[in-house]
């Protein structure tokens, strides 16, 4: 995600590229560390559809309050374009995450022996 910040960016100079590049790239690592772990332990506290529709509406907000503002803080021209795609995509995974964890726990396997 950090290439495409610093592609995104390209038309200002190397300089921005690069720092929109490297601040997306911590923001990116961040959100993949705690993101799966985050939706699972929501999840776990919540019943129904607001355990389908809670954790994944919290981590989108999240994620993108945090990648508005590191990318303001740093002055990232493109801002948008820059977080588009790394937001659509921590925004998939997790709608598809949750989604996959409540249908495990409405329909719970059935171990072989």
């Amino acid at each position: 995600m950090g290439s495409w910040a610093a592609f995104a960016n390209r038309a200002h100079g190397v300089r921005p590229a690069v720092v929109a590049g490297l601040v997306q790239g911590g923001a990116s690592a961040l959100v993949t560390f705690t993101l799966k772990s985050s939706l699972e332990a929501m999840s776990a506290r919540l019943k129904g559809a607001l355990a389908l529709v809670v954790p994944p509406t919290i981590s989108c907000t999240v994620v993108l309050i945090l990648l508005v503002v590191v990318h303001r803080l740093a002055g990232t021209h493109e801002l948008w374009s820059t977080i588009s795609i790394p937001y659509g995509a921590s925004s998939a995974y997790a709608w598809i995450y949750t989604a996959i964890l409540e249908s495990g726990r409405s329909h719970p396997r059935v171990e072989s022996t």
